[in-house]
């Protein structure tokens, strides 16, 4: 192995739905990350793996840093320093699209918090722009810092005038930065989170589409069961939607089910590409309460 391989860790931050998980996808070349409309929908940190010629990046995917209303709002906080605190280099994102703000200007501040990471600030959602607005964004968030190691308009759709090169573009930097060492994982490797995992987040993010501004914080899914069934190319996957109360039962179910189907037949799509065979998924939708003498399991599911 040459000595000149570099890896390490890599985080992006920013407000809420900035793009951190589109981008985390894109850079992966694989979705790890549920992506929404719906901020704060990221609740725990997701690894992905970028391998390269000259190294690996691993990226720690993490919810938006925001002002908390609420204890899992506090949580949530909680992890992103945690996070913070251990990566190698941090990405500090700006949408194209949108001016910068007292949020953005409060955390590009924070960054000072940790001084061991080098930071790179990014400017997401091009392809959304004009010329001008990322013109006005780059020099916005060039004077938030001095110590930026680059800054670096991209689309992580790969789409607008800057084309998808400049993920490629990122990519490179930011390896650049990382320390001198060996791969941290298996050449291949995309994302250390198990299948139950990416499957638990397929279907939250098809049950997140079309649900009130507060309902997203209080769903969470628990994969019950995945068995392939004999002599057939079908996998049976069980799953309950876990809800905060029962009034939100309702919700998710839909009048006479409808929503529920919904929910399932857009979920199917993803884990059948996730696990390669057609899919058999039945969904059950149950309220937290139910796990109320089982602390961990609350915690787990994020209530």
């Amino acid at each position: 192995m040459s000595e000149q391989t570099r890896s390490g860790f890599v985080t992006f931050v920013g407000r809420p739905n900035v793009g951190k998980s589109t981008l985390t996808n894109a850079l992966v070349g694989e979705k790890i990350a549920i992506t929404s409309e719906k901020p704060q929908t990221t609740r725990r940190a997701i690894r992905g793996i970028l391998n390269r010629p000259d190294g690996q990046l691993v990226i720690v995917d993490t919810p938006g840093i925001h002002k908390p209303r609420t204890l899992l709002g506090e949580r949530l906080n909680d992890l992103v320093e945690q996070v913070l605190g251990d990566v190698d280099v941090i990405g500090f994102c700006v949408p194209a699209t949108e001016k910068v703000g007292p949020g953005d200007r409060r955390i590009a501040a924070s960054l000072d918090g940790y001084p061991r990471a080098k930071k790179v600030a990014i400017v997401t959602k091009t392809d959304a722009a004009d010329k001008d607005d990322i013109i006005e964004r780059l020099m916005e968030v060039d004077s938030l810092r001095e110590d930026w190691a680059a800054v670096i308009p991209l689309s992580a759709l790969g789409d607008g005038t800057l084309g998808p090169e400049q993920l490629d573009v990122l990519a490179d930097e930011m390896l650049k930065l990382m320390p001198v060492g060996p791969r941290l994982y298996e050449e291949g490797v995309v994302t250390d989170e198990s299948d139950d995992d990416r499957i638990a987040e397929i279907i939250r993010e098809a049950a997140l589409e079309g649900v009130r501004d507060e309902l997203p914080h209080s769903i969470a899914v628990v994969v019950d069961d995945v068995e392939p069934r004999e002599d057939s190319d079908l996998t049976d996957v069980y799953a309950s939607i876990v809800v905060e109360r029962d009034s939100q039962k309702a919700i998710i179910i839909g009048r006479k089910g409808s929503r529920l189907r919904d929910v399932g037949a857009a979920a199917r799509a993803g884990i059948e590409e996730l696990l390669g065979t057609r899919v058999f998924l039945k969904l059950h939708v149950r309220v937290a309460k139910e796990w109320q003498r089982d602390p961990k399991q609350l915690g787990r599911l994020g209530f």
